[in-house]
């Protein structure tokens, strides 16, 4: 057997065995080094794998050579392969970022261990993408989950308050957690099988109480994992008081995972025909155009820039939302679209917040005060991935609001296209509100004296990830079409199996 056999599992085992060896080295850049070299060697596994994936749709992987139902089986379509790659590709170009700021933000003793727990939750968010075990899926979000209430913990040396976010994210993460396994209790005391495909073959046909409560805890659990509106109450707090590096991992993969855990388990353990299917998916529209304005209209009365991408990034689940509850193959696409892009926005945005930070030591509007004088590169990061939040064009963000647009348009739904149009339209003006209150403290405020001299400079190590990362976002603006390529064959793949086909 050659390397390429074995693809769909490195992307996981990579970091998962890297991590205990993280946390033995000793404090200083050599935990810093390892888990960087680690994370591009996922990436670049994963990479290999959607290049892989793409030209036979499907990857099966039976550990230990088990096949299914017997064993856990790794299943990686074409959107599992697209969402690896960008989970390890976010990793991958934050953690050079990492060094300097880390050693700003938390202790030096605390290194190895922060690393480690980075790389744990990366293996974690990529296992829930790779297995194709509803149970196995529950333990790999949790060994995720455990190690991101302990990264969120570590800001503790900025602000003491990062230990009442971990632990009301560790709370909430818990029922969330709870409901869900609950859910694969029941699905699994109604069918006897937790492969995802056998759990959709066995579900076929079948609509009693234990399968319909079975599906509405399952899905209440992930809505609380992907933070939907009105169950997003961890995410503002873990976003602003965790360290800038976590923040930016987290605000890219996390929720993205999750997503794609609730379209794995919508479309391909439940399907199409699943009778209760319809009721759900108004349900995730309702919510998403609520979390889309009301996130939004508070995001623009917050005066701390990270709380104020905290609850965007409520709001942009809410697009991720809309686009599955479409439930077309176009309104899955724009879905998917969205969650690749939005990582790229958020990375970028909460990299650039993590440098003022660094030169500053606030995350409040006040100190982005003439930031375009003081620091034009990072201002310039800023204000470009923040048009791409709002959907300005020639930015990642235009392209996702259009596809959705046009497939919102396109579909028969039970609620007027032009009403999701106008929510849409709606949350991105608000979008405008809340960036332009930095933007304009960036661009036309003066610096306030005394912090002229005090500003340091940012290290290039911190620049050069966060410039590539913006660059990406307008990469995507004036070149989508790979992207769209990939999302729609991701979608018509995930679609046909919802329809059994």
């Amino acid at each position: 057997m050659t390397l390429a056999d074995h693809l769909a599992v490195l992307p996981v085992l990579l970091p998962l065995l890297a991590a205990p060896i993280c946390v033995l080295l000793p404090r200083g850049n050599l935990p810093w080094a390892f888990a960087t070299l680690i994370a591009w060697l996922s990436f670049w596994a994963a990479a290999a794998l959607l290049v892989q994936v793409r030209s036979v749709d499907v990857v099966d992987y039976a550990l230990g050579g088990w096949p299914a139902p017997l064993g856990i089986v790794y299943r990686i379509d074409v959107l599992g392969a697209l969402v690896m790659a960008l989970i390890s590709g976010i990793a991958a170009a934050v953690l050079p970022f990492a060094r300097q700021s880390l050693a700003r933000e938390t202790s030096a003793v605390q290194s190895s261990h922060i690393y480690g727990m980075i790389l744990v939750s990366v293996a974690g968010l990529l296992g829930v993408v790779a297995t194709g075990d509803a149970f196995n899926l529950f333990v790999f979000l949790e060994i995720s989950s455990l190690s991101t209430y302990t990264l969120v913990a570590m800001g503790a040396r900025q602000d003491r308050r990062a230990l009442t976010a971990a632990f009301t994210y560790l709370v909430l993460g818990t029922i969330g957690a709870t409901f869900f396994v609950i859910g694969i209790g029941l699905l699994y005391q109604a069918t006897g099988t937790l492969n995802m495909i056998d759990l959709h073959e066995r579900l076929s046909g079948q609509d009693d109480r234990v399968v319909r409560a079975g599906f509405a805890f399952v899905v209440t659990g992930l809505a609380l994992k992907l933070a939907m509106f009105p169950m997003h109450r961890w995410l503002p707090d873990a976003y602003t008081f965790a360290p800038s590096v976590v923040t930016a991992i987290l605000a890219a993969t996390s929720t993205k995972a999750a997503i794609y855990a609730l379209m794995r388990f919508l479309f391909t353990v439940f399907g199409f025909t699943f009778p209760f299917l319809e009721t759900a998916l108004f349900l995730l529209m309702a919510f998403g155009l609520a979390g889309m304005v009301i996130a939004s209209l508070i995001a623009v009365f917050r005066d701390d820039v990270k709380q104020i991408l905290a609850f965007s990034s409520v709001a942009q689940v809410g697009y991720m939302l809309l686009g599955i509850s479409i439930a077309t193959s176009d309104g899955v696409s724009a879905s998917i679209v969205h969650v690749f892009n939005h990582a790229l926005m958020k990375a970028a945005l909460f990299m650039a917040v993590g440098a003022v930070f660094y030169a500053v030591g606030s995350h409040r509007i006040a100190a982005y005060r003439g930031l375009f004088k003081t620091m034009p590169f990072t201002a310039c990061c800023f204000i470009s991935a923040g048009l791409s939040l709002i959907g300005v064009p020639f930015t990642a963000g235009f392209v996702s609001k259009y596809v959705l647009i046009e497939a919102a348009l396109a579909a028969t739904l039970p609620v007027p296209s032009l009403l999701l149009v106008g929510f849409v339209v709606v949350s991105s003006l608000i979008a405008v509100a809340y960036v332009g209150r930095v933007a304009y403290a960036i661009l036309l405020d003066p610096p306030p004296e005394n912090q002229v001299k005090i500003r340091s400079s940012v290290p290039l190590g911190m620049l050069i990830p966060m410039g590539l990362m913006t660059f990406a976002n307008l990469y995507v603006g004036f070149d989508a079409e790979g992207l769209i390529a990939l999302a729609d064959h991701a979608a018509d793949i995930l679609t046909r199996e919802g329809l059994g086909r």
